[in-house]
């Protein structure tokens, strides 16, 4: 186990690192791409000549015999929420990072940016089971809060059940978010939770996915071990026919992952742990900016 002092010491080297990710490559990208998400009702005034039809409020003309229309504002602070799988699985790393080593960099890149437009932001760790939920708050603490039980967190489960964490959200979560959920999504299906949460909110996936995962190695006979079950399996691995077959699974695996996302036009971020991410958010921001001028 680490001495506090090794965690203060990791958490403020992260801390430093994606900071200097902000100012250096993605300074604005995110106010850009998430200012102004939702509109808050104002009032309604008489109906001016320019005045967008489509603002008119019917009742109110009805009322007075002539057209007036409704008035709104700018809501400027958005609530970001970090859903987050801390399941065993996330432990695994074949290269520098594991899995929820590379979540936790993400996490909070996501969050300083979150905290230097004045947003609130908010976590959300799960295993097969809601394990910790901090409510969505401003504030440098409170950020290094979060970062802190990203990395430390130690989890009762071992389990990855994404749907259950996105069901609790969106019974807890009554405002519009934006909702980042980072894992493997090695998961049993929870398509139905997806479509639910991506109605309510404004859904960002970002599978991460180690590249140790995506094929066998051809060592000979190996025991491979589920990290979430402990159900343990001999693999003859310098059999070219089972190498095809694991490769043939993970690709229908990922296939699958694409297709529910881009059927319910979920916002993908896909990350590897032995590649840099920054590319990746960088399109993520551009696509969004691109998306945004031609509505």
């Amino acid at each position: 186990m680490e001495s506090p002092r090794d965690i203060l010491r990791k958490i403020r080297r992260l801390e430093l690192k994606t900071r200097g990710i902000i100012d250096a490559a993605l300074a604005g990208q995110y106010r850009s791409v998430f200012k102004g998400r939702g509109m808050n009702f104002e009032e309604v005034r008489e109906y001016q000549p320019g005045d967008e039809v489509r603002t008119i409020d019917w009742n109110v003309t009805a009322r007075y015999d002539e057209p007036y229309v409704k008035k709104f504002t700018e809501e400027r602070e958005l609530t970001v929420m970090l859903v987050v799988d801390v399941s065993a699985s996330g432990l695994y790393g074949s290269v520098n990072l594991s899995k929820r080593e590379l979540a936790a960099e993400i996490a909070c890149l996501l969050a300083f940016s979150a905290m230097r437009n004045q947003d609130r932001v908010g976590l959300l760790l799960f295993s097969d089971k809601v394990e910790l939920v901090l409510p969505p708050r401003k504030g440098r603490s409170h950020v290094l809060r979060i970062i802190r039980e990203v990395l430390f967190f130690e989890p009762k489960h071992r389990g990855t059940a994404p749907g259950i964490a996105l069901s609790y959200l969106n019974h807890i979560l009554h405002r519009r978010s934006v909702v980042f959920l980072l894992s493997d999504f090695q998961a049993p299906d929870f398509s139905r939770e997806l479509t639910a949460t991506s109605r309510r909110h404004d859904l960002v996936a970002v599978p991460i996915i180690d590249p140790r995962e995506d094929e066998l190695p051809d060592v000979g006979r190996v025991t491979l071990e589920d990290a979430e079950t402990g159900l343990q399996l001999e693999v003859n691995t310098s059999d070219a026919s089972t190498r095809l077959a694991y490769r043939k699974a993970v690709l229908k695996r990922e296939q699958s992952r694409l297709h529910q996302l881009r059927k319910r036009r979920i916002d993908t971020i896909s990350l590897r742990t032995h590649q840099d991410y920054l590319p990746a958010l960088r399109s993520f921001f551009r696509t969004r900016e691109r998306r945004l001028l031609q509505r």
